[in-house]
């Protein structure tokens, strides 16, 4: 089983986006898909028209994984699955701060998928936190969705440098140029820059598309309203790349 968390610490890069459509593809394919919603704004579980549950249980979250296999959704989807967010998950810090190891706290509750799963798909809030840290442990890959403009950058570098005053092993990142207008000189100009210095961006590139801004109104992955649609493309390129990658780490 490996563990991809879809992560930026800014707001509105695509964060969600990627995270259903990497799942919907995902399991497409073939993978048996977990996709973990820990957003409490809980933007991929509407997506997927799936309803949280009525009852807060954020303080359970990471006790044990069998408190997981409780809020456990059937998608519209073969192969997918979903654990929506509740509003109560904006607690996770507070909660966290109150465990021993609580950095290994997601990992160990997630480890109880292994057989169960091939994927597990982390859609996750933007920001540094406890939260983040235990994400970074339990993830085998951070998928950042980077926006081609000076804060985007910004914001990256400011990843990067976290992961090495932590120890975090930086190879763990996996970076990706999203909503692209390809038009815009800033936007080639910043790909190119960013792509040399680091070296480690995907091939992938997102574009900014309408079709994936109707996810919202169709609540569904682009793939299901859009197809043989750049934005439908893009993210199935995005999967296979995602998935070739995953396949160097075991």
């Amino acid at each position: 089983m490996k563990v991809i968390a879809c992560y930026s610490m800014k707001g509105g890069v695509g964060k969600t986006a990627t995270s259903v459509n990497l799942a919907y593809w995902a399991a497409k394919s073939g993978a048996k898909t977990l996709l973990i919603d820990l957003d409490p704004q809980g933007a991929s579980s509407f997506y997927f028209r799936v309803q949280p549950s009525s009852k807060k249980w954020a303080k359970r979250f990471f006790k044990a994984y069998e408190n997981l296999v409780k809020h456990i959704k059937a998608s519209d989807f073969e192969n997918l699955d979903i654990i929506p967010a509740h509003l109560s998950f904006r607690n996770f810090d507070t909660l966290l701060a109150g465990f021993n190891k609580r950095k290994n706290r997601l990992k160990r509750v997630l480890k109880g998928f292994n057989k169960e799963y091939d994927l597990v798909v982390l859609d996750c809030p933007p920001s540094i936190s406890h939260l983040s840290e235990s994400i970074f442990i339990a993830s085998d890959m951070v998928l950042v969705p980077v926006i081609p403009t000076t804060l985007s950058e910004r914001t990256f570098e400011q990843l990067m440098a976290f992961f090495k005053d932590n120890d975090y092993p930086q190879d763990k990142i996996i970076p990706f140029f999203s909503m692209v207008q390809a038009q815009k000189s800033l936007h080639k100009a910043t790909m190119e820059a960013m792509s040399a210095r680091y070296k480690i961006f995907l091939n992938t590139v997102i574009p900014y598309s309408s079709d994936i801004e109707k996810m919202g109104v169709h609540k569904a992955p682009v793939d299901t309203f859009a197809k043989s649609r750049q934005a439908s493309y893009a993210y199935h390129e995005l999967w296979e790349e995602v998935s070739e990658t995953a396949k160097k780490l075991a």
